[in-house]
């Protein structure tokens, strides 16, 4: 059994979808933010960092408990553990590999700061929110030519599919504004079909 520990946030909703995908057996424990949940001591002695995502998976390498908090790592290890949407070979694992830090290093953080400028930042900026939104859509966009007859951003669908689209689904309406992303748009719309992928967005919500 693996505890996940999440709040609605894109982060969680990846690690979410993972869960789901990969058939693992786990139990969601909500951690309110707004609530400041996250620096209860319970909580902080499974992420010090006072964040989710967070796992405790009772049955991990070696059948020792394990824990782990970052939405990537925890992906990697599920997929891992899972033998499931991460390849064998050295070549496509690699290009999921690549795709999976497009997502994690490229595309949330544009995301993150669309939402910390609009909701968290003391003084408010609708030139940084656009500033923002456009250098997402620039990602949007390679993303977008990348799955150009391809059903996912490796070519069959991976982690890599797993982590951004939560990100797609939270700026959906950006993007179905610029209105030049048809390849990326019939794709979210193919997750957004799979039984998997709706019940872990409604579990991380």
């Amino acid at each position: 059994m693996i505890d996940f520990y999440a709040w609605q946030t894109s982060n969680c909703q990846r690690v979410a979808i993972m869960l789901e995908e990969c058939g693992l057996e786990y139990r969601v424990h909500k951690i309110d933010l707004f609530k400041g949940e996250q620096e209860n001591p319970a909580f902080l002695r499974i992420n010090p960092a006072g964040a989710v995502p967070a796992i405790v998976d009772d049955d991990g390498p070696g059948g020792a408990p394990l824990t782990l908090t970052q939405s990537g790592a925890i992906d990697l290890y599920l997929a891992e553990k899972a033998g499931k949407f991460l390849q064998r070979d050295a070549a496509p694992r690699a290009q999921t590999l690549q795709w999976l830090m497009f997502a994690l290093t490229d595309c949330a953080p544009a995301s993150s700061s669309i939402f910390l400028l609009t909701m968290m930042a003391p003084e408010k900026s609708s030139a940084n929110v656009v500033f923002f939104e456009q250098r997402l859509l620039r990602f949007f966009r390679v993303a977008d030519g990348r799955l150009a007859g391809r059903d996912g951003l490796a070519g069959e669908l991976s982690v890599a599919d797993f982590a951004l689209y939560p990100l797609y689904a939270a700026r959906k309406a950006i993007a179905d504004a610029a209105g030049d992303l048809p390849n990326l748009t019939r794709w979210g719309a193919a997750l957004a079909a799979r039984p998997g992928v709706v019940k872990a967005m409604q579990a991380a919500a």
